[in-house]
């Protein structure tokens, strides 16, 4: 069972480090396609203000103003969504549990 499973592992780690290959990669962007880094896909969104967790809603509407749109509550505890440009806010109750910064397309920066 241990042979079984190094071989197994060293299957895996061979097939990730194939994909990850600079032949790979020049192959990915070769059919258009973009190749973003592990842990690199919000390096640009670093800088944008958003909500800290347990900020109270007053708190955000005072600094970001008021929401594109608000979803909720729903459930329970009570879950709100506050949809702003640049991101979503999510609310247990009336404080910040989770900020998720919105997608932008390709081409919009």
């Amino acid at each position: 069972m241990k042979r079984l499973t190094t071989t197994c592992l060293t299957l895996a780690l061979s097939l990730s480090a194939a994909a990850l290959s600079p032949l790979a990669l020049a192959d990915q962007h070769a059919r258009g396609e973009k190749v973003i880094p592990i842990m690199g896909q919000g390096q640009e969104h670093r800088a944008v203000a958003r909500p800290g967790t347990g900020q109270s809603s007053q708190q955000v509407r005072a600094r970001f103003g008021e929401p594109q749109q608000v979803d909720g509550p729903v459930g329970h505890p009570p879950i709100s969504q506050w949809h702003y440009p640049e991101f979503t806010v999510y609310f247990e109750y009336d404080h910040v549990i989770h900020t998720v910064l919105r997608h932008r397309g390709a081409g919009s920066n």
